[in-house]
């Protein structure tokens, strides 16, 4: 059984999916990247984890939560199951690099290897790969755009570590303020969900 929800957040949709007793899947809702197989999908946001993953995801959102606590179930490779053990240790509010990241899983010269397993991350804000930036301290690759990462570090009270990319001028959703003072980041048309 394969369920989802989608929520809106203060980044744009967010479809949760759920196998009916684990988190098993967070996407961000980007146009023109639609998510694969949700042919045989049900729409139910009453299965499994899904009322209280949408609960810490509203507290995380408000600043109430730095933590999540949800059963996951992450398919990939043993290499990338590691990476993401490791990703959940990454602290609130803090960055390593994708060079910090590879020596923490015992192989420091893994940096490459590690972004792609970061990269294909399936449940995104609660496996924080948001917070794996560049070793020079820059912002670098995120599945959900970089202006998403960026609104996340500065949720997480880290705008001034580095210097913006680019100004968030994104219509914001009513009510969704941005924690750097902008509007948050987030597809103006309805983008790849259904």
């Amino acid at each position: 059984m394969n369920a989802y929800v989608i929520v809106d957040s203060p980044i744009g949709r967010l479809l949760l999916r759920t196998d009916g007793v684990s988190l098993t899947g967070l996407y961000m809702d980007v146009p023109g990247r639609p998510i694969r197989g949700m042919n045989d999908w049900q729409e139910d946001p009453t299965a499994g984890p899904l009322p209280e993953a949408v609960r810490q995801l509203e507290e995380y959102f408000a600043g109430k939560r730095r933590d999540f606590d949800l059963p996951l179930h992450l398919d990939g490779t043993e290499f990338q199951q590691r990476v993401w053990r490791v990703l959940t240790e990454i602290p609130y509010g803090e960055t390593w690099s994708y060079g910090d990241l590879a020596k923490r899983i015992g192989n420091p010269n893994a940096s490459r290897a590690v972004g792609l397993a970061n990269g294909r991350n399936p449940v995104s804000i609660v496996v924080p790969c948001h917070r794996v930036i560049g070793a020079d301290g820059s912002l670098t690759g995120y599945g959900g755009g970089l202006q998403r990462k960026q609104w996340l570090l500065a949720h997480e009270g880290l705008q001034g570590r580095q210097r913006p990319l680019f100004e968030i001028s994104v219509p914001a959703n009513p009510g969704a303020p941005s924690p750097s003072g902008g509007s948050p980041p987030h597809a103006a048309d309805r983008g790849s969900f259904p």
